[in-house]
């Protein structure tokens, strides 16, 4: 088989005789092979275990026929370099043994060990690189969604010690910035010297802000971490995760190469938001899935049609995969996004051909 780069030639805005596909969490629960692996190894152990994550990353791909991988871990793995004590609760999420709450906590922190503390991930990464014949993305947590649970202890649903922090302690918010900013510049750096082919930043709860408290608490981070990685060739992936759509005019200045949408903004109006200045990926409900496969083909055929309006489009979902969804449908959907993208670019190339030529 040769090397599929239709991922990445959609990333770059480059013409593309068929969209590629692939999902957020695509190496999950829903997989019963996975949730074996899973009765007798935590999700941690499995990372711990470049041969083993190395397999589960690749899984999704053998089965679905996905044009992508994503890496196998967890965006809390990096902040154990850094002295944080946690752990992946299950049914709960990560939980924060010594939460982030003053000044003193935030210069505790010290910066990543890459080489000693999270070579387990860069041999992960090697492997599926050398295996696989269609890219791999590795991802680092966003510094606002990392900070969350650093300062919360667990996952919230108001961020009220986060926004608390962040509005009454300034300096030690944009001090905690800087930190997790350097994290994942220092992390992705890592991974794509390691082979990874592109790499996304899921900044999974920043939608939780209001605009203006987002353009001044947050995107100034977010523009760093991006003018850093520009010089690098690979692809790279800003995902503002879910309730974010208010969010994308200010995306507007960051070097991201493709911006991640949720299902509550449609392709059309993502790209109207963000300047039409990137690629764009997204956006199917994930829980669409629990609908007949009729239904769930209606869906895509119409996110379909909107992202061949242009160059640059990734099919994808607007958030990650949930347990119960079917491997059945996911196989089935990647084929029919596959087989009616190829048809209707098809279709848009002869129409456009026969204009130009009367």
């Amino acid at each position: 088989m040769s090397y599929n780069d239709n991922f990445i030639r959609a990333c770059k805005k480059q013409e593309v005789d068929t969209l590629p596909v692939w999902y957020m969490r695509q190496a999950g629960r829903y997989d019963p092979d996975y949730r074996k692996i899973k009765e007798k190894y935590s999700l941690l152990e499995i990372c711990r275990q470049p041969e083993l994550a190395a397999e589960v990353t690749m899984m999704p791909v053998k089965k679905l026929g996905v044009d992508a991988a994503i890496l196998y871990s967890d965006i809390m793995n990096p902040v154990a370099s850094m002295g944080i004590k946690f752990d992946i609760v299950k049914n709960i999420g990560p939980v924060i043994e010594n939460p982030i709450r003053t000044a003193e906590d935030v210069a505790r922190l010290r910066p990543i060990d890459v080489e000693n503390d999270l070579n387990h991930v860069i041999k992960t990464i090697e492997i599926v690189a050398r295996e696989l014949k269609v890219p791999l993305i590795s991802f680092a947590g966003a510094p606002f969604t990392i900070a969350s649970y650093l300062i919360e202890g667990k996952p919230s649903k108001s961020y009220i010690g986060t926004k608390t922090l962040m509005y009454s302690e300034p300096e030690v918010w944009f001090a905690l910035m800087d930190k997790l900013g350097d994290m994942v510049i220092t992390y992705l750096q890592a991974h794509i010297s390691a082979g990874a082919k592109a790499v996304q930043l899921f900044d999974s709860w920043v939608g939780a802000l209001a605009p203006h408290d987002f353009e001044t608490y947050v995107l100034p981070t977010i523009t760093r971490i991006f003018k850093a990685l520009a010089p690098l060739p690979q692809p790279k992936i800003y995902f503002p995760g879910v309730s974010s759509g208010e969010l994308l005019p200010y995306l507007r200045g960051i070097e991201a190469d493709v911006i991640g949408l949720d299902w509550r903004v449609s392709i059309g109006e993502g790209r109207r938001r963000v300047g039409n200045r990137f690629a764009v990926q997204g956006n199917l409900d994930p829980y669409v899935l629990t609908a007949p496969m009729k239904i769930i083909e209606q869906h895509a055929k119409a996110i379909i049609d909107q992202g061949i309006a242009e160059p640059g489009f990734i099919f994808n979902l607007g958030h990650g995969l949930f347990p119960e969804a079917s491997l059945e449908k996911l196989r089935d959907l990647t084929a029919f996004v596959h087989d009616y993208s190829r048809a209707a670019i098809s279709r848009k190339k002869t129409e456009s051909t026969e204009r130009s030529g009367e």
